[in-house]
């Protein structure tokens, strides 16, 4: 999870965001790691103006084959989508208000 190490988007926001997947054990994680927020993130994320960015990077295997002819799997979309919705969930519901 990247947000231009906290410039891209209020920490409430990014500690709602990380609580799922601190919560869960089926995923490894990191934030502002390797992956601290593209091009997108940084320009875009100004919490000061209640713009809240984050950059959210997924292995291939969390998802798809990683040998060719590298298929969407149906089957591990699924295992992360619950995930992913909480995530979602949980960062818009910290928004800071006004």
């Amino acid at each position: 999870l990247g947000t231009a190490d906290g410039r891209a988007c209020a920490s409430a926001v990014q500690a709602a965001a990380e609580a799922p997947m601190k919560a869960q054990g089926g995923y490894t994680h990191v934030s502002n790691g390797r992956f601290k927020g593209g091009w997108i993130t940084r320009h875009y994320g100004n919490p000061a103006q209640g713009l809240h960015a984050l950059h959210l990077e997924l292995c291939q295997c969390t998802y798809m084959d990683e040998i060719a002819p590298f298929a969407y799997r149906t089957d591990l979309a699924a295992r992360v989508q619950p995930l992913l919705r909480q995530m979602v969930a949980a960062a818009v519901e910290a928004r800071p208000q006004g």
